[in-house]
């Protein structure tokens, strides 16, 4: 057994989400949001480290790490978990972090998704993005909706990720997994691939540049259904996002495709629930409507917000309405749901007030 693997079994059995190592420090796990160091192990020195992390790399992936400096791959360790690693280089030495890849993939049904993100499983095409900053769960809340869509129907699924993540089992449907860099050149050139290799529907790790994002447009314009994720915090600005990664000149044509083919965007937060043990996901959702196709091709996304609001019965919902929410069922603390408001006045009579919580 590889020495780290000590320190991976450790987070899994603190119902931890990453480990991060860094010359010059010792370990640390990140349990609800929050870093606690690891007391049992010393501060690891430069030539330490890097020991522990060749042990588990092969001889191509450190060949890779020592030229770039940088280096992304999935490590598993059997009956534990799957890791995603990321190792890279700071100002005292090597570093790394490990996210924990849960190896039995939650359901909808377990996650407490809105069953607005449950039914994007039956879509047939276009293109659905799940947004947030990272560490937000986008990766899990997608795992679901594709388990989702391998459990009911008989679907090709290609997912192209760098590094794969979840690994999902043939059910109704077919899984291609493919890794970027192992299996494939790029996120692009996959995708573009998709179409011919009469795939259904397509999982996009990242959608990080301007290659990417078109290629996913066109696949989705072709009758694919494509989910791909974006580091946006909002519906709007998600949109957004999408049509300034294109050239001036192009953004007219680009709002045309993106009003034809976006069937739904899911912005994700996750906070630290009330009781201080673990996470809990917040959601804002936009779904498709001829009033949303109107907005992207006018450019009118200030207006997302009443749209959003008007369309509570199909199930769309507001950042700030989700919090609210949660807020008020005890879920999370008003103090972090005032954080990531959008209009935060709304929630100030909630927060207490000189260690005191308001009245009920």
């Amino acid at each position: 057994m590889a020495r780290l693997d000590e320190l991976l079994r450790l987070l899994k059995a603190s119902d931890g989400s990453d480990l991060h190592l860094a010359a010059g420090m010792a370990p640390r796990l990140r349990r609800s949001g929050e870093l606690e160091v690891v007391e049992s192990w010393p501060v690891l020195q430069d030539a330490e480290l890097r020991l522990l992390l060749q042990e588990i790399a092969n001889a191509g992936q450190w060949a890779e790490y020592e030229r770039s400096r940088d280096l992304d791959f999935a490590y598993g360790v059997a009956g534990v978990a799957r890791f995603r690693a990321n190792y890279f280089v700071q100002e005292h030495g090597a570093a790394a972090v490990f996210r924990m890849i849960p190896e039995q993939i939650l359901t909808s049904a377990e996650l407490r998704l809105p069953p607005a993100i449950e039914r994007l499983a039956l879509l047939r095409q276009g293109l659905v993005l799940i947004t947030g900053p990272t560490g937000s769960g986008k990766s899990t809340t997608l795992a679901a909706v594709i388990h989702s869509i391998n459990e009911k129907f008989a679907r090709h699924i290609v997912t192209i990720e760098d590094p794969v993540e979840f690994v999902h089992q043939n059910r109704e449907s077919l899984l291609s997994h493919r890794e970027v860099g192992s299996h494939t050149r790029g996120f692009a050139p996959a995708l573009r691939a998709a179409v011919r290799q009469d795939a259904d529907v397509v999982l996009v790790g990242e959608m990080r540049d301007l290659d990417t994002i078109s290629a996913a447009l066109t696949a989705a314009e072709m009758g694919l259904l494509v989910f791909g994720t974006l580091h946006t915090n909002s519906a709007s600005k998600t949109i957004d996002r999408i049509i300034d990664a294109f050239p001036a000149r192009d953004q007219n044509q680009v709002r045309l495709s993106l009003s034809e083919s976006l069937a739904a965007v899911v912005a994700q937060l996750l906070l630290p629930r009330a009781t201080g043990r673990g996470r809990i996901a917040v959601h804002e959702i936009l779904l498709r409507t001829p009033a949303l196709a109107n907005l992207i091709r006018e450019g009118n996304t200030p207006m997302l917000r009443s749209m959003i609001q008007g369309g509570r019965q199909q199930g769309m919902q507001l950042m700030d309405d989700a919090l609210f929410a949660r807020m008020q069922a005890g879920e999370i603390r008003p103090e972090d749901a005032h954080r990531k408001a959008v209009e935060k006045q709304r929630f100030e009579a909630q927060l207490p007030r000189d260690g005191v919580a308001p009245a009920a």
